[in-house]
């Protein structure tokens, strides 16, 4: 804590005390001066900058200043070396009446970052008024049989300075009767006078006296009035109160005419002298008579008017008592009136600092407005808290008692809410509790946040080509959610080439509005689309723009007419007919373009004059001129045709052209004439037939190249076709062929429905494919059988063969050589494949054949089934084995591999071209 002592009394130093008090770690504090009432305009109270401690620089910087709740501002500071001054005149005893204390609050206020201080500044009270007395002079009556020590109340002095300035004592000139005796009833001083001696009137009927009263300030001050006391005749008794002083306690806004305490004054006298009558004294102030009444024969004292606590919490009454003797006798009481606050005062508030606007990009916590709160009443009633509306991106912080900073606690946005409403809620602690509810308005202030948006993501205009230049072609346009000059938009091109030359030599925009016009006529068949970037552009600091894209698309017009590219002239001037042609005979075609496009460039043909009407004709659609008939004797042999060439454009345009035709009786002629008429013709044609070509053997080498993947990815399966020739290597048509090694290898493939499913096998030298077939399982006894077939395609003998008890063979249907079975589950017989290979030339016998599976099938039967039997038991496993020279035989099942040695099953060489079904061996272990 530091002490300073400075202020001022008339213009002279004189020493006091400043106290500075810190709190609030550096965020807030609290500041105490002391200064003199009285003081001059500039005169100076302290150093606040340098308490605080703040640099000169950060004085300005910061935006340093104070603020004050009060009505009138009575200190201002100098934001130059921080030194808080007088303002206004302050007159103590208005401000704070008689209070102990008169303490004035203001606020220091520094931003960035914000710092309140709260600075009390408490108004000493300087001895500037001196005692006075209600009256100047005061009469008083006292009759001469008063007893010593009777005593006669006087109206104190009034000191409006403080405490220690205000009456102190009282001194009465000193006289033979009367001495003066002072009680004290609180900080009030009730002066009275004592009778001393006995009076006599006929000695001395008028007594005068000076009463002087003396404050406590330095130098003292003083001031009397006059008494002058009148001696009456005899009137013995004198009325007397039950107290000498009364207290009573009155709520304030209590009702008018309601009663605050009723007196009772009793004189022990008859008649007139005894009956007492009850008024106010003259010693009271004037506010009390009108407040309160009393009535002058029951001693009731009522309310009058309005009892208000804010403007006086005691009052001290003064009433006198005397009888309606002629020679009356008074006697004194004073009533001391306490006021009790009720909450009859709503909170009252004070913005300090509030900003007509604020920017929308200021940050968190950033100062908005100082709120003083004050409340008349006192205790809970006048202990106030506030609040705002909710949902808001605003904060209200307490700084100090009643006192609070209004923030902002969320990135504000003005495109989103350019304006604010705040309610701001104040309530007391009183019961029922007051409020006071102020709505504040902010605004919010733009920032160029938003760049330039268009309407469309991008343009495409149209415009018909033969424009004029300067002809408005589109418009963009552009938005933009800032405020003012923020969203103040121009546009402009972005420079870039277009066949060359630079956008501007095509378009302008208006850079006002971003209408686009053209600076040149667009011709179609030079340039038919191009396009360019917009800009839109703001006038915000530092300004924000966007690009967007624009198309033009020139739209054709019919402004070119057909060109003939051919007939063209011949060596004679005239295409020659044979006379022998006949009807519908191509003479020739006429070849036309148009440079323009769609149902522009469209073309009809018609013949508008012939020599002989009737005799050609010409196709509409391709300018084919054809003979309409048969030539006949009496057709003039030179024929003139004029054929007209138009467009399907509006308006329509033409080109017409003349043939001359020769009908001729020689052929070799006509060829001749034919084809040198098509030679131009064919020159014509000559790039559409390399582009024909070109794309047909494209088409071709892709067609081979499909074909090739097909035959890869998709190899030949169970469907193929039937009756498909195939030779030795093949072995099988139904199958998937392939020669890993020189092995043979059959391997059983499981399938739905069937168990096993599939046999491969492989080999090499003669047999050079891999066969797949499909089997079935039977459900009849095992067996084996073996169907060799005719060089003619049907079966000429079935072999039984019983390789073992649990195995026999049973003769099958005979069946189509040629043909696969497609139904294998429809099938009855026990053969659950076919094969039309050409596998058999015809100069081989059918002996030949058995005689050479006669001696090769013993051993694989019985290889195959007891290898089968090992492997799976109580499965039933088909097999269908073929006649191969190879030179191993492997047989795959479940994974698992059985290996037959010697593997020589059957011989035939690859000159064997007759059909034959290889036998199908069932086994059933």
């Amino acid at each position: 804590m530091v002490q300073i002592s400075i202020f001022r009394v008339h213009g002279k130093a004189m020493i006091s005390s400043v106290f500075l008090l810190c709190v609030w770690n550096l965020i807030s504090g609290q500041i105490r001066y002391s200064i003199p009432e009285e003081m001059e305009h500039g005169a100076f109270v302290g150093d606040i900058g340098k308490d605080l401690g703040l640099s000169t620089d950060e004085l300005s910087s910061r935006k340093f200043r104070i603020v004050s709740a009060a009505a009138k501002q009575y200190f201002d500071v100098n934001d130059r070396n921080g030194h808080l001054f007088v303002s206004a005149r302050i007159d103590r005893e208005q401000l704070c009446g008689q209070s102990d204390d008169c303490v004035l609050l203001v606020e220091a206020v520094v931003e960035n970052p914000v710092e309140q201080y709260r600075v009390e500044i408490e108004v000493l009270d300087l001895n500037d008024n001196s005692p006075i007395f209600p009256k100047s002079k005061i009469r008083l009556e006292i009759s001469e049989s008063t007893l010593p020590g009777a005593r006669l109340l006087l109206e104190g002095a009034r000191d409006i300075d403080g405490r220690n300035n205000s009456v102190v004592a009282y001194h009465l000139i000193e006289n033979d009767h009367f001495t003066l005796d002072v009680q004290s009833l609180g900080k009030w001083m009730l002066p009275q006078l004592v009778l001393q001696n006995v009076l006599d009137r006929e000695k001395d009927s008028i007594y005068s006296l000076l009463l002087t009263a003396i404050d406590g300030g330095t130098p003292k001050r003083s001031g009397t009035t006059e008494i002058t006391i009148f001696v009456l005749d005899v009137n013995d008794n004198t009325p007397v109160f039950d107290k000498s002083t009364y207290s009573v306690s009155l709520k304030e806004n209590v009702p008018l005419n309601s009663l605050v305490i009723k007196l009772n004054a009793s004189d022990l006298d008859e008649g007139t002298n005894g009956e007492v009558v009850y008024s106010f004294s003259s010693y009271n102030e004037p506010r009390i008579t009108e407040i309160f009444t009393i009535n002058s024969k029951s001693g009731q004292i009522h309310t009058k008017g309005i009892i208000d606590f804010e403007e006086a919490n005691v009052y001290q009454v003064y009433v006198e008592a005397k009888d309606k003797s002629a020679q009356s006798l008074a006697t004194h009481c004073s009533v001391r009136v306490e006021i009790t606050d009720v909450n009859d005062n709503a909170p009252d508030l004070t913005l300090n600092s509030f900003p007509r606007a604020i920017s929308e990009d200021v940050p968190r916590g950033t100062l908005i407005a100082l709120i003083s709160v004050t409340d008349r009443d006192s205790n809970e009633n006048g202990n106030v808290d506030c609040s705002i509306s909710p949902n808001l991106p605003f904060d209200l912080k307490s700084s100090f008692s009643n006192s609070y900073r209004l923030v902002t606690n969320a990135l504000l946005d003005r495109e989103t809410t350019p304006q604010h409403k705040i309610a701001i809620i104040c309530k007391d602690g009183g019961i029922p509790n007051l409020s006071t509810t102020r709505n504040v308005v902010v605004n919010i202030s733009d920032v160029n946040d938003n760049a330039p948006r268009f309407t469309q993501p991008s343009y495409t205009a149209y415009v018909a080509e033969n424009n004029e230049a300067g002809s408005s072609i589109g418009s963009v346009t552009g938005l933009d959610s800032d405020f003012d000059r923020n969203s103040q938009l121009s546009y402009t091109i972005l420079e870039n080439k277009i066949q060359s030359m630079p956008v501007s030599y095509y378009v302008y925009i208006s850079s006002y509005n971003g209408s686009i016009y053209s600076k040149k006529s667009f011709d179609y068949e030079q340039l038919k689309s191009f396009q360019f970037h917009v800009r839109a552009q703001d006038a915000g600091n530092p300004s924000l723009s966007t690009d967007v894209p624009v198309r033009i698309i020139v739209l054709d017009q019919n402004d070119n007419p057909p060109v003939l590219m051919s007939p063209g002239t011949y060596s004679n001037g005239s295409l020659h007919v044979p006379r022998s042609a006949d009807a519908g005979y191509l003479i020739t075609k006429i070849f036309a373009s148009d440079a323009d496009s769609g149902k522009n460039g469209q073309l009809s043909y018609q013949l508008l004059q012939s020599s002989d009407p009737g005799l050609f004709i010409v196709s509409y659609s391709s300018g084919e001129v054809r003979s309409a008939r048969r030539f006949t004797e009496s057709d003039a042999p030179e024929q003139r045709l004029l054929i007209q060439v138009k467009d399907n454009g509006y308006p329509a345009l033409s080109t017409t052209t003349t043939l001359s035709l020769s009908i001729v009786e020689e052929h070799t002629d006509v060829l001749l004439d034919l084809r040198e008429a098509h030679h131009d013709v064919e020159d014509t044609q000559r790039v559409s037939l390399y582009i024909i070509i070109s794309l047909g053997a494209t088409s071709f080498i892709l067609l081979i190249v499909i074909i090739i993947l097909v035959v890869v990815i998709f190899p030949i399966g169970r469907n193929s076709a039937p009756g498909r020739p195939c030779t030795f290597a093949n072995c099988c048509c139904r199958g998937e062929l392939e020669y890993p090694n020189s092995n043979v290898n059959m391997q059983i493939v499981s399938d739905s429905g069937f168990i096993p499913s599939l046999l491969e096998v492989h080999g090499n030298g003669s047999l050079s494919k891999t066969c797949h077939y499909k089997i079935r399982s039977m459900p009849e006894p095992p067996e084996i059988f073996f169907s060799p077939l005719s060089a003619h395609g049907t079966f000429e003998k079935y072999t039984k063969y019983v390789p073992s008890d649990n195995m026999k063979v049973t003769n099958s249907a005979p069946f189509e050589v040629g043909q696969l079975n497609t139904d294998w589950h429809s099938s009855d017989t026990h053969i659950v494949g076919k094969i039309s290979s050409q596998c058999l030339e015809e100069n081989i016998t059918q002996d030949e054949i058995k005689r050479e599976f006669n001696r090769r099938h013993t051993a694989l039967t019985s290889g195959a089934a007891s290898a089968i039997n090992s492997k799976k038991k109580n499965k039933d496993i088909a097999a269908i084995l073929c006649y191969c020279t190879v030179d191993s035989l492997v047989f795959h099942y479940d994974k698992r591999m059985a290996y037959f040695s010697p593997p020589r099953l059957c011989w035939f060489t690859e000159q064997l071209h007759s059909p034959l079904i290889l036998p199908s061996i069932i086994w059933n272990p």
